[in-house]
C-alpha cells in the first residue's frame, strides 16, 4: 500500500502512524513545510508556498486566499511526485492549512481521510464562552463560516475522517460526522507513568533546590499562558492555595506567545505586555512570588518530571481542542482538578478520575486544590483511577495506534 501523509509541520498528530505503516512495508511519503529532519522508513517532500494574501482581499476570504496558496503549492509538489511515478492508495491529511485542496484533482482514485482537529462554531464552544474577553467582532458568525469553508471543500472529497476525541468530532457538520471514526492520537503510558524516584530542580533566589513526591508541589501546564486554558483563573485561585498551604510550590509551564484566541491588549503606555503578565500583576500582591515557578518551555523530559513529582495537577480550558498535557497528567498518576467543561469531561469524571469544577470560579477551584493537599488518600485514589482510565482508553501500542492502523486499512479496502 502507498500512503500520503500531509501535514504543514510533519509529523503533528501522524507521529506514530506514519512510521508504523512504514515498519510494517508499506511506501510512506509526507507531504510538509517544516517537518522533523528524519523518520525512519518515511520520504519527505517539501512544497514551499508562493504569494501571500492580497491587501485588497475581503477580510473574511482572506485565511481562505492563504489556505489556497499552500494548497497550489501541495498541488505542484504532487504533480511532481506523480510524474516521478508515485500513486498513493490512500491520502492521510490536516487539512487545517489546506494543502490537501487539490490532492483529489492530481490522484482521483486515492481514498482520502482527513484530520478532524475543529470545526469552528460561533456559539456553544469556544467563541462567547468567557463573557471576560466578549471580543469586539459583532460578524464573527461570518468570518468563521468562511473559515470553515476549508473543511467544507474537504467534505466532498473525504472518504472517511478521524478525530482525537468524541466532542471534537461533534461538532462537525451532521453531513460528516457519521464519517468520522473517534481514534485518539494515542498516548505513550509505559514512559508517561508515575515516578516515586523522580526529582525536580527548581531555581530560586537562594540557589537551586530539588523538590520530589514528598514535597507539596501545585502544578500547571499549558503550551502558552492564555485566557483560552485558563491561566487567568488559576492565577486568582493562587492566594487562596498558598494561604491554606504554606509549604506549597507551585510550578507553571508555558510561553508567553499567543496559541489561541486574542493577543493581549497593549500597556497604557503603549508597550506590548503578554497574558502572563496581565494576571500575575493582578494578584502577585498576595503572593509569596518565591514559591511561584514560572519555568517557561522546558524540554519533554523535564514536563514529565512536573507531572511525576505533581501533588495537585490543575488543567482548565475553554470548550476546545482537548490537550494532550491533560492525559499525559492522568497517564503520570498525577491528582487532578480540571474545569467542568465539555471537552474535560471526557476524560476526567468527577469523583473518579479528577475532580471537576467550573471554570469561572477560582474559589472553587482553590478549595479543590486544597482539599486534595490536605488528602494523600484521596489524592492517590484518584491518580490511580486517572492512569488506569489512560491506559484503558488512551495507551498508543494497546488502543490507539492498532485502531488508527485499521483506519487507514479500511479507507484503503473500502
Amino acid at each position: 500500500m502507498n500512503v500520503l501523509f500531509v501535514h504543514q509541520n510533519f509529523p503533528g498528530q501522524f507521529k506514530h502512524l506514519a512510521p508504523a505503516l512504514a515498519r510494517q512495508s508499506h511506501r510512506v511519503v509526507a507531504l510538509h513545510i517544516n517537518a522533523c529532519p528524519h523518520m525512519p522508513g518515511v520520504q519527505l517532500v517539501r512544497y514551499q508556498p508562493q504569494g501571500r494574501a492580497g491587501q485588497d482581499t475581503h477580510r473574511w476570504v482572506r485565511d481562505l486566499e492563504i489556505k489556497t496558496l499552500r494548497a497550489e503549492a501541495a498541488y505542484r509538489a504532487a504533480r511532481q511526485l506523480q510524474q516521478d511515478g508515485f500513486t498513493p492508495d490512500v491520502i492521510v491529511a490536516h487539512p487545517a492549512w489546506g494543502e490537501s485542496l487539490f490532492l483529489s484533482q492530481v490522484w482521483p482514485a486515492a481514498r482520502i481521510g482527513i484530520y478532524c482537529e475543529f470545526f469552528y462554531q460561533a456559539q456553544g464552544a469556544d467563541v462567547g464562552f468567557d463573557p471576560e474577553f466578549p471580543g469586539a467582532d459583532p460578524d464573527v458568525g461570518c468570518r468563521l463560516q468562511m473559515k470553515n469553508a476549508n473543511y467544507e471543500l474537504h467534505f466532498a472529497r473525504a472518504h472517511a475522517g478521524i478525530a482525537p476525541t468524541h466532542w471534537q468530532a461533534s461538532q462537525f457538520p451532521e453531513s460528516f460526522v457519521s464519517r468520522i471514526a473517534v481514534i485518539h492520537d494515542g498516548i505513550r503510558t509505559d514512559k508517561v507513568c508515575p515516578n516515586p524516584e523522580a526529582r525536580l530542580q527548581l531555581q530560586t533566589r537562594n540557589g537551586p533546590i530539588a523538590v520530589g513526591r514528598g514535597d507539596e508541589v501545585i502544578t500547571f501546564v499549558n503550551r502558552n499562558l492564555e485566557p483560552y486554558r485558563g491561566y487567568h483563573q488559576f492565577m486568582r485561585a493562587l492566594p487562596a492555595i498558598l494561604k491554606a498551604r504554606p509549604q506549597a510550590r507551585v510550578v507553571i509551564i508555558g510561553g508567553n506567545e499567543v496559541s489561541y484566541g486574542a493577543t493581549p491588549p497593549h500597556r497604557a503606555d503603549g508597550q506590548p505586555q503578554t497574558w502572563r503578565e496581565i494576571f500575575l500583576n493582578e494578584v502577585k500582591g498576595e503572593l509569596d512570588l518565591s514559591r511561584v515557578h514560572f519555568v517557561g518551555k522546558v524540554p519533554y523530559a523535564d514536563y514529565l518530571r512536573v507531572l511525576q513529582v505533581s501533588t495537585v495537577h490543575v488543567y482548565l480550558t475553554y470548550p476546545f481542542v482537548l490537550s494532550w498535557s491533560l492525559l499525559e497528567a492522568m497517564s503520570a498518576g498525577c491528582a487532578i482538578v480540571a474545569s467542568d467543561t465539555t471537552p474535560v469531561r471526557e476524560a476526567v469524571r468527577h469523583g473518579e478520575t479528577g475532580q471537576l469544577v467550573d471554570f469561572f470560579d477560582p474559589a472553587a477551584l482553590a478549595g479543590q486544590v486544597i482539599a486534595l493537599c490536605e488528602n494523600p488518600t484521596e489524592r492517590a485514589r484518584l491518580g490511580e483511577q486517572a492512569r488506569a482510565f489512560a491506559v484503558e482508553n488512551y495507551d498508543l501500542e494497546t488502543r490507539c495506534l492498532p485502531r488508527q492502523i485499521g483506519w487507514v486499512q479500511d479507507l484503503a479496502n473500502a
